[in-house]
């Protein structure tokens, strides 16, 4: 069975409105670990690189993994409303 026919079979059963939020809030959980796995991953290589402006490389990750959770929890939230 191909994955189109799965999901052809569940819009069937719940609707596509159910499925989209399901799929709207796994995205957005997959994409956030994602990003912030990515600002993580470049901090630590920037710091290394230059070890001296660790503090201002440290405060630019936190503010933006802050961000990306904020933005992700936002669209859990609105996809949550929909179900």
């Amino acid at each position: 069975m191909t994955l189109l026919t799965v999901l052809l079979q569940v819009s069937n059963a719940v609707g596509l409105e159910t499925l989209g939020a399901a799929l709207g809030i796994g995205l957005a959980a997959i994409s956030a670990g994602y990003g912030i796995g990515k600002i993580g991953s470049s901090a630590m290589e920037g710091i290394a690189r230059q070890p001296e402006s660790a503090s201002d490389i440290r405060t630019n990750m936190i503010i933006s993994a802050a961000l990306i959770e904020g933005v992700a929890l936002f669209a859990v939230v609105v996809c949550g409303f929909i179900l």
